[in-house]
């Protein structure tokens, strides 16, 4: 039985599906069965991020809907053959994904694969909480900005209310991952420290993504940046947040900073 990661956010725009697609390239690159889903009903960018938007014939909607099997909607990477992508809608909209359907999806993933990775949309709207309902593990991106970290914090508390797991009494283990940090900027005070940050969301670190041009020239050719280049430093960040995902005790280097923070991962118990 797999297990249901949901990557999330309060705000769009601070590398949700940038980080669904890495950390899945990543996960695959060592032989495991990932799924990357996009619950992002509408827009869908999952699928340009992995260099599959010419292969996309059948959607979750199909899928949810009855108009297309499981095994017809999903797309295999040509790069890796243990990663997969169940693409979402253009030209539906979030009130077609049903709780009813939504399990029925899950489930069957599960069944199939190791990891099954929900790229929800930002905000706390229905695909949103959709997204997080089957979720074992939660990924919370934020930039290290107020209103970023702010939305996050009520995200939080969705994943402890809106969950099945909640509902049952149990906790949704969670995680941070903070993206486009640039440790100069911080220190001039342009942008919040990582302290900052885990103090005000109290949860475990997972990794810290450099501000980098790599990323984007990634999105730009249509791959995941740790399958674009595994050298670069956003690659090796997302390399390590994989490893303390399945288990690995690993410190966390700020880039561009020699300060280590093992002791704020697992100073704590995941909330």
């Amino acid at each position: 039985m797999g297990k249901v990661i949901v990557v999330t956010s309060g705000k769009g725009g601070v590398g949700k599906t940038t980080s669904s697609a890495a950390l899945g390239a990543a996960l695959a690159q060592n032989g495991e069965r990932v799924v990357v889903v996009d619950f992002d009903v509408g827009l869908r960018n999952l699928d340009l991020v992995m260099g599959a938007e010419r292969r996309v014939v059948y959607d979750l909607v199909n899928v949810i809907q009855g108009e297309a099997k499981l095994t017809q909607a999903l797309i295999r990477d040509k790069r890796v053959e243990t990663l997969y992508l169940l693409p979402a809608s253009q030209t539906r909209d979030k009130d077609n994904l049903t709780p009813e359907g939504v399990e029925q999806v899950i489930t069957a993933l599960k069944n199939a694969f190791d990891w099954v990775i929900c790229d929800s949309p930002a905000g706390i709207e229905r695909g949103a909480t959709l997204a997080m309902r089957h979720a074992d593990v939660a990924i919370v991106v934020t930039n290290p900005e107020v209103s970023s970290v702010r939305d996050s914090d009520r995200i939080i508390g969705l994943l402890d209310s809106k969950t099945l797991k909640a509902e049952n009494g149990e906790r949704v283990e969670k995680h941070l991952l903070l993206t486009r940090y640039d440790a100069a900027r911080a220190e001039r005070g342009d942008m919040l420290k990582v302290d900052d940050v885990l103090e005000i969301l109290s949860i475990p670190l997972l990794g810290i993504i450099p501000e980098s041009m790599d990323v984007l020239r990634a999105s730009n050719v249509g791959a995941p940046v740790t399958l674009a280049d595994g050298r670069c430093a956003p690659s090796l960040a997302y390399f390590e947040a994989t490893r303390r995902l399945k288990g690995e005790t690993l410190p966390v280097t700020i880039p561009g900073d020699k300060r280590s923070f093992l002791g704020k991962i697992f100073g704590r118990k995941a909330a």
